[in-house]
């Protein structure tokens, strides 16, 4: 289930723990874009035929489906901020 299926009644989880989880997914992100950033600076630092082979990799195609799922992670969590807005306001 994603979270734009969830009705807020039916939340099965208190607003400071909501605020906790949040919390912890934005941090994550965070850290995530942090990792990303680094590895553009480094990719600038290596010359080409470095480049051309690091993208060749199955870790580099793995990193490129994370990113891809962190997007979604990212919009999953604007609808979470939603609901938490709605919770707040009761």
């Amino acid at each position: 289930m994603n979270i734009a299926q969830i009705d807020k009644n039916e939340l099965d989880i208190d607003l400071p723990n909501a605020k906790l989880a949040y919390t912890i997914i934005q941090s994550l992100l965070e850290a995530n874009e942090a990792l990303s950033d680094l590895l553009v600076v480094a990719a600038h630092a290596l010359d080409e035929d470095v480049t051309k082979a690091l993208t060749m990799t199955n870790e580099w195609q793995k990193y490129l489906e994370s990113k891809r799922n962190m997007e979604n992670t990212k919009a999953q969590l604007e609808k979470l901020t939603e609901v938490l807005r709605q919770m707040e306001n009761g």
